[in-house]
């Protein structure tokens, strides 16, 4: 957490995603990168931060956006995302499938 670069509302926003996300077994580290992630995204969306990018400042912000994107869409989950998953559940050939294969043998 950069010390002073933040004002006392954003200090307080990151410590309670911080202490939200460890709540949910997220593990410290990574609790802390996500929670600088969101409260410097909030930061460049309201103009406090002093560079930016145009996806940081057009995009909705991480409280509204709650997930949207996670894995839906016209693009679905990734193909190593799907040959993860498919390892998880042991099916063979996996790696020779392409990706429209392995959503269908995932939703058997």
């Amino acid at each position: 957490m950069p010390k002073g670069a933040w004002s006392a509302k954003r200090e307080r926003q990151y410590a309670h995603i911080k202490d939200s996300l460890a709540e949910r077994g997220k593990p410290v580290p990574l609790a802390e990168e996500i929670a600088a992630r969101v409260v410097n995204k909030e930061r460049a969306q309201h103009g406090e931060a002093a560079t930016a990018s145009p996806f940081s400042i057009n995009d909705i912000s991480a409280g509204r956006r709650g997930g949207l994107r996670s894995h839906q869409g016209a693009g679905g989950r990734t193909l190593q995302q799907l040959r993860n998953k498919a390892r998880q559940r042991g099916l063979k050939g996996r790696s020779a499938m392409n990706k429209a294969q392995l959503e269908e043998a995932l939703r058997r």
